[in-house]
């Protein structure tokens, strides 16, 4: 009986009571699933940062600069641009290929960094007349005069200036670039035009000279910013160690009176880092900071083989053979389409400036486009001295 009587009080009772439970399991059920999902999500979010400990970021504007179809001489690839900062504005000076596969250096400017509303429509300086190109015509292997992105793997080109960096100094701006002498012999040579011509556009560039040997492969050198004990100073190797020699003239390499011994970083393999296995050559010219000089290069990974990663070291003010500081990851990697576009892979800064507090980033993307990065140097440079990762951010800073 007694089993019967609570049969029937159930009975009674349990519709009211099967809703009141049913609606509060249910809640319960909801609740505990959505906890779950929050929990999976933090767990994969965490495992990503493990993996992959730098969250680099692009202006959302990338690529800053693309080559243009009509033009003669920059239709096939614009890149690998140096930079210099003059009467607040952003001057910079790139790599651009037409179809003849002749490097001549190009020009534009910025109010920000960003937008570039000035273009020259001509190339600002090439080493050579076009005559005078051709008669390197004997020496490529095969023999052909033009854009060629499979004979040709420097950027698809076979001869003129390549890569460009910049340096103000002592009320000048001195140009140093790459030049494609045939398959033995590429050289580093120097220009210079006065900072009055740069505001005014007045390409009054000074005779070219040779900084490197002949019947020598030399890439990736380039000036100091300023005057040390009175001498030019030229960064030509980062690896195995950073190199600086000091010079009274730059006429004392061109004319042969003095030679720079110079190591080819990118023959060392250095197997303790995970990252940099293989160095090859600083980016842009050094930053003068109060922390010291602010220097970038480009290595490759043995376990992520033809990607050129960006990474960068403080040196001493005094002493700039001595690194003070070495990021532990890579600072840029190329993972947008625009690094991958004709050859992959491959991110080349080899222009820095700081604007205000602002430090600008300029690379060549794919060996066809120009992008830019940006941070703000006070917090770039603190969290490489606390062994942090260093993140560029999204978008610049004030810029002053």
């Amino acid at each position: 009986m007694k089993v019967i009587s609570l049969e029937l009080k159930i009975t009674m009772v349990a519709p009211n009571k099967k809703k009141i439970v049913k609606k509060v399991l249910t809640k319960k059920k909801v609740v505990k699933k959505k906890t779950s999902k929050k929990v999976v999500k933090k767990t994969k979010r965490k495992a990503k940062i493990k993996v992959r400990p730098l969250n680099l970021k692009r202006s959302k504007l990338n690529p800053i600069i693309n080559p243009k179809s009509d033009s003669y001489w920059e239709s096939e690839a614009v890149f690998n641009p140096g930079a210099v900062v003059s009467s607040d504005r952003v001057h910079l000076f790139y790599r651009a290929l037409g179809p003849d596969g002749i490097s001549r250096v190009g020009y534009a400017s910025s109010k920000d960094g960003i937008h570039f509303d000035k273009r020259h429509p001509h190339p600002v300086y090439k080493p050579e007349t076009d005559q005078e190109s051709a008669t390197h015509h004997p020496y490529t292997s095969p023999a052909r005069l033009a854009y060629n992105r499979g004979l040709y793997m420097s950027g698809g080109g076979w001869g003129g200036c390549e890569d460009p960096r910049a340096v103000k100094l002592g009320g000048r701006l001195y140009l140093t670039f790459n030049i494609f002498n045939g398959w033995g012999s590429i050289r580093v040579g120097v220009t210079s035009i006065s900072e009055d011509d740069l505001e005014q556009g007045r390409w009054n560039w000074r005779r070219m000279l040779f900084l490197s040997p002949p019947n020598q492969i030399h890439k990736n050198w380039m000036l100091f910013p300023e005057k040390m004990d009175n001498k030019f100073a030229i960064l030509h190797s980062v690896s195995p160690d950073v190199k600086v020699d000091y010079l009274g003239t730059l006429e004392e390499l061109h004319s042969g009176r003095k030679v720079i011994t110079s190591s080819r970083s990118e023959d060392k393999t250095y197997p303790h880092y995970t990252w940099e296995s293989w160095i090859r050559g600083a980016g842009a010219p050094p930053i003068k900071t109060k922390y010291g000089w602010l220097v970038f290069y480009h290595a490759m990974d043995k376990s992520d083989p033809n990607r050129y990663k960006l990474g960068t070291m403080l040196l001493d003010l005094n002493n700039p053979q001595k690194v003070l500081y070495r990021s532990k990851y890579p600072i840029l990697e190329p993972d947008e389409w625009y690094e991958n576009d004709w050859k992959p892979g491959i991110i080349y800064a080899s222009g820095a400036v700081v604007k205000g507090d602002t430090l600008f980033i300029y690379y060549g993307g794919g060996d066809k486009h120009i992008g830019v990065a940006y941070t703000k140097l006070d917090d770039f440079i603190d969290k490489l001295m606390k062994n942090e990762h260093i993140v560029l951010a999204t978008r610049p800073t004030k810029v002053k």
